[in-house]
């Protein structure tokens, strides 16, 4: 039964077994949720409805997901996570360069999108990152620049901290490769990947209890890095 008190989303997609599933589904977690059949009527909708998420596919037959997208990000900062069934790198970078927030490829996990969801609408609210920030056994005091995992110190060098800090501050989002590099080394480094290559390694090596398996810092294959928040 839809919550009228819960969060505010809108689902903009063509396919009407999708909006049927996700309106169902949400509606049972407690959102409000709102539809739009194509990218004309989900920037209308953007306006009305003035929801509180969006999610939006890529694909739609009149205006481009990362279009809307563009679009939206000249006067509101609403969470976007996009759904889409394109698997091309390409595809998710140019998205979340255009300012979505997060991705989730179809088919995909009920769990997985609202534990997403739950993230962005957190950041919405708190747009500056609290000052201490932790996710398993992992913390870091911005205030303090303090980092410790499991109670012990780790000392991090000026551009670990730095990338950890950028890392934390959109925690649970998708920050692509040249979101980072851009952030922590400034314009111009947007193609020196190897830079963050071997800080992102020494910073896992530091950070995580296996650093082949990281449960912090998850790599998105092809696209950049999230840092888990401790309600996935």
């Amino acid at each position: 039964m839809m919550s009228e008190g819960g969060p505010r989303v809108l689902v903009v997609d063509d396919e009407p077994a999708i909006r049927r599933f996700l309106h169902a589904s949400l509606s049972a977690h407690g959102y409000n949720v709102f539809e739009a059949i194509n990218g004309q009527e989900g920037l209308v909708a953007v306006t009305n409805c003035r929801p509180d998420l969006v999610i939006l596919d890529l694909g739609l037959p009149d205006i481009s997901g990362i279009e809307i997208t563009r679009r939206l990000r000249e006067w509101t900062s609403v969470p976007i996570i996009i759904v889409t069934v394109q698997e091309q790198e390409s595809a998710k970078i140019a998205a979340l360069d255009a300012g979505a927030d997060d991705y989730v490829t179809k088919p995909f996990g009920m769990g997985e999108l609202l534990a997403r969801m739950r993230a962005s609408l957190r950041r919405a609210a708190s747009p500056t990152a609290e000052p201490v920030f932790s996710t398993g056994q992992l913390t870091v005091d911005l205030g303090q620049r303090l980092v410790t995992v499991a109670g012990r110190e780790v000392q991090l060098t000026p551009t670990e901290y730095d990338l950890l800090r950028t890392l934390v501050t959109h925690a649970g989002k998708v920050l692509t490769h040249r979101q980072l590099l851009r952030q922590v080394w400034g314009a111009g480094y947007e193609g020196e990947a190897h830079l963050l290559r071997v800080n992102m390694s020494n910073l896992r090596h530091k950070l995580e209890p296996d650093a082949a398996r990281p449960s912090f810092i998850l790599t998105e294959p092809g696209v950049g890095y999230r840092l888990r928040v401790a309600s996935e």
